[in-house]
């Protein structure tokens, strides 16, 4: 029995390397902190809705840090230093698109015009390499089924289609029926999770004391009770329990 055990043990040991565990580990973190920073230099343009050139900055960069964690034959500073190389690429090019309209449409590209006054353009469909079926679910996805409702339908430089709806077709708006409505609120999130955010209380022109004393009013004593409390340039204030155990009717699976 005790060899066996040892047997087993040993059987673990070779499937499993501990100590290479350990390097993917080490580098796996090193990698995510590397590519977290070169991100958050590059700002949010790089995860939001991507351009041509922005998806292969990105995807190049990813593969380059999952290479650096899992390749533990090769050197970590090279995955450093390309995911380093790379967007340092990319923050310049960003950088000269801001200053130059012939670079910004030669990285990032141009908007192309798909349907003019309720008619498909052909050749720019193809030019763009969109078929019919595409577009008639990004028509569909936008609320037109009726594609001679559509005055103008743009494809957009990150793949979105935009349009723009004949006036006869165009959703009624406050404007169009002479009506005032009241200023939008803005809305501060002063305790979140338990904690005063004392910063977002300053900007709102208050202290503690008065936040607190309004909860008073409201009837909570205790503010680790609180999931989330907003006010709202009116002074209202809205409190969300943390200890709200209403059941939720879940229809979308």
């Amino acid at each position: 029995m005790y060899i066996k055990i040892i047997s087993i043990h040993n059987n673990i040991g070779d499937i499993m390397d501990f100590s290479e565990l350990n390097t993917v580990f080490f580098r796996g973190i090193v990698s995510l902190f590397v590519l977290f920073i070169v991100t958050k230099i590059l700002g949010k343009k790089q995860v939001s809705e991507l351009s041509i050139f922005d998806y292969v900055i990105g995807i190049s960069i990813g593969n380059f840090a999952a290479e650096m964690t899992i390749n533990t034959d090769s050197p970590e500073i090279n995955g450093i230093f390309a995911v380093i190389l790379f967007g340092v690429v990319a923050y310049v090019v960003s950088y000269l698109t801001l200053k130059s309209i012939t670079l910004r449409r030669f990285f990032m590209g141009t908007p192309t015009i798909i349907i003019q006054d309720g008619k498909l353009l052909k050749q720019n469909m193809k030019k763009v390499k969109l078929d019919v079926n595409d577009l008639l679910e990004e028509c569909r996805i936008n609320g037109y089924f009726d594609i001679s409702q559509i005055k103008c339908g743009i494809l957009e430089v990150n793949g979105e289609m935009s349009f723009l709806p004949f006036a006869k077709y165009r959703p009624l708006q406050t404007s169009d029926m002479n009506i005032k409505v009241p200023v939008d609120n803005v809305q501060a999130n002063v305790i979140i999770d338990g904690k005063i955010m004392k910063e977002n209380l300053y900007n709102m022109e208050k202290d503690e004391k008065w936040l607190l004393q309004q909860l008073k009013i409201q009837g909570y004593k205790e503010i680790k009770d609180i999931l989330l409390c907003t006010i709202d340039n009116n002074q209202k204030v809205t409190v969300y329990e943390a200890n709200n155990e209403v059941k939720s009717n879940d229809i979308f699976e």
